[in-house]
């Protein structure tokens, strides 16, 4: 695989911080340019840091590039680079002109932000789920008049928990599910030093979230036709979600039925057996097994099991009857490393794979 130069905009917030780790020694992508808003722009990237959130130190490499003004900069940077990651902290509309301006530059995005998941011909992609999606971009670039400037975009991160989940027992007929997310402060960009309000804490609302949990996997499980990626009508699925104080790390409580209710054995098949698109084109970052079921009670935990195959795994646990539903079951992954800035890794390794990039 050639090796592709990559830009990254949103560089300064947690999730831009987490691609650099990611990105710093990546087989395929070199970081080549840094850009964040203009507050940032024309600094060193140490310096342009507020606060370094990873536990891991900031990659030496990366320390005294300059960062570039990701709005007015962007002709410079679209010039510079084979494609951009995108992860910036702005109003939705300005993220989708901003999105859609590198993309007519000729400048692929792969996306960590929202803006663009409804969008009809951009492709929002689980890569083990629905990689034949990524057909759309064809589409999509014959709407923007570009030869190779497309969005692509990863879903929501705590659907990462559970979507993945639910996809292989799609054979049995899901009737409907429901779902309650405990999700992990980073994925409101917060340590517990600036959320102290969430300490001996939960809190039961985070604005958009349950609509994106419900609407979103019908996208997925959807199909391309005529240009557009048409949502499934089905399953139905309801979903709560909390903020709660836990540093990284989302986990679903899950409760599904099935037209044709397979046994626990069946269940737990499926997901041995489950691989995608990136295992067997054995990606980078991809996980060697997609799916991890614990037999233990009390698993999976997000201290003792978020970094499951370097954070890119799913994790499930407590497979049991319901007496309502016909199943229950906990999900588990990693927000900011599968759910985010890993899931866009690993998305545009699939792209670079499949040739998109060229």
């Amino acid at each position: 695989m050639k090796k592709f130069n990559v830009g990254v905009i949103g560089a300064t917030g947690m999730v831009g911080q987490r691609f650099l780790l990611l990105l710093a020694d990546h087989p395929w992508f070199n970081v080549v340019c840094l850009a964040a808003s203009s507050s940032s722009a024309g600094k060193k990237y140490a310096d342009a840091v507020k606060r370094w959130h990873m536990s891991e130190p900031l990659p030496e490499k990366f320390k005294d590039m300059t960062v570039f003004d990701a709005t007015a900069d962007k002709e410079k940077i679209a010039k510079t680079v084979d494609f951009c990651f995108c992860a910036v902290n702005m109003p939705k509309d300005e993220i989708r002109e901003l999105e859609y301006a590198y993309a007519k530059l000729e400048c692929p995005i792969v996306s960590n932000n929202s803006a663009h998941r409804f969008t009809d011909d951009v492709p929002m992609i689980i890569p083990e789920v629905n990689a034949e999606h990524l057909s759309v971009i064809s589409a999509q670039k014959k709407r923007l008049g570009t030869k190779r400037g497309f969005i692509a975009v990863k879903s929501n991160c705590s659907l990462q928990s559970y979507v993945p989940l639910l996809h292989p027992l799609k054979k049995f007929g899901i009737k409907c599910a429901a779902v309650t997310t405990y999700q992990a402060i980073s994925g409101a960009g917060k340590t517990f030093e600036t959320m102290p309000e969430i300490c001996d804490n939960v809190i039961p609302y985070i604005g958009g979230e349950e609509e994106k949990s419900e609407k979103e996997p019908l996208k997925i499980w959807g199909e391309v036709k005529d240009g557009k990626i048409i949502p499934a009508a089905s399953p139905a699925i309801t979903a709560q979600c909390l903020r709660v104080p836990v540093s990284d790390g989302h986990t679903a409580a899950c409760f599904v039925s099935f037209e044709n209710k397979p046994t626990k054995q069946d269940i737990l098949k499926a997901w041995e057996d489950f691989s995608g698109e990136p295992q067997k084109s054995k990606l980078p970052s991809a996980p060697v097994r997609f799916i991890h079921y614990f037999a233990e009670d009390d698993r999976p935990q997000p201290k003792l099991d978020r970094n499951c195959e370097r954070g890119m795994a799913v994790c499930a646990g407590r497979l049991r009857e319901d007496n309502l539903f016909d199943y229950k079951f906990i999900g588990f992954s990693h927000n900011t490393l599968r759910g985010a800035a890993g899931g866009a890794v690993l998305l545009a390794e699939l792209l670079a794979a499949k040739g998109y990039f060229d």
